[in-house]
């Protein structure tokens, strides 16, 4: 059997807090393969964001541990991108300026392959022409499309996605959900996905975690029933909204796992 690319082993958080100590997390293990697309739902605060940062080595756990590709991790990796909610560009910065941002502040400057790296994801991403606007003239979603660049700019393996498209309207998200699909159809990545939105996780996932509330435990994961290949027509396939009905029942306490 090949080595997860991401494997969670018993993994506890305890944060401490003024009002004491608050249990985030629970014996959560799973395993990641990698180039596989796995989707996290959860209710709010039952830790989705806190296994993130621990994949991206910016928080240790209390208890267990987090490997990337058979290695504990210890701290960030040049091997994993994140897309935050936000895609928090510097307003002062153009959009090439932004996308190789990650080259300057790794090595302390930015070499015409870099610019060249920038270009060709911006064009993936459709937004060739545009390098040189700076964040304020582009819409939520554009500026969304330059996080994805940025992030993909040192080729990671791994890519950490935290609600990504939740500020944007349903049919930008939509088509940003399948412009994702694209893309990494061209460059495969192994993606962790966290999203509120059942449809969205049936729809571009490989896999469905589904989260207790806190502390967060894996309470149940479901393999997604139809091919990897998805287009706007997978949206009406039956087994795409029978899975999201049963997700979302999950998550509404309906029925046990």
């Amino acid at each position: 059997m090949a080595m997860p690319a991401i494997r969670f082993d018993k993994l506890g958080q305890v944060f401490k807090t003024r009002s004491g100590p608050t249990e985030a997390l629970r014996d959560v293990s799973f395993d990641v393969a990698r180039h596989e697309f796995v989707s996290i739902l959860g209710p709010s605060g039952c830790g989705k964001s806190t296994l993130l940062r621990m994949i991206a080595g910016l928080l240790k756990p209390t208890s267990g541990s987090v490997a990337v590709f058979g290695l504990r991790v210890e701290a960030p990796r040049d091997d994993i991108g994140i897309v935050f909610q936000k895609p928090t560009l510097l307003p002062w910065a153009n959009v090439e300026d932004n996308v190789v941002f990650p080259a300057r502040h790794k090595t302390g400057r930015v070499t015409p392959k870099d610019r060249e790296r920038a270009g060709e994801l911006l064009k993936m991403v459709g937004l060739s022409g545009f390098e040189k606007r700076l964040p304020e003239e582009l819409s939520g979603g554009m500026q969304q499309r330059v996080g994805i660049a940025r992030a993909l700019l040192m080729d990671p393996d791994i890519l950490l996605m935290d609600e990504p498209f939740s500020a944007l309207d349903a049919l930008t998200r939509e088509v940003m959900g399948f412009d994702l699909l694209r893309i990494f159809s061209e460059r495969p990545k192994t993606v962790v996905f966290i999203t509120h939105s059942v449809s969205e996780a049936a729809l571009l996932s490989d896999r469905v975690l589904v989260m207790t509330e806190r502390p967060g435990s894996i309470l149940t994961e479901v393999t997604v029933p139809v091919g990897r290949t998805r287009s706007p027509e997978t949206a009406k396939d039956k087994a795409i909204h029978d899975l999201s009905d049963y997700l979302r029942d999950l998550l509404l306490n309906r029925h046990a796992a």
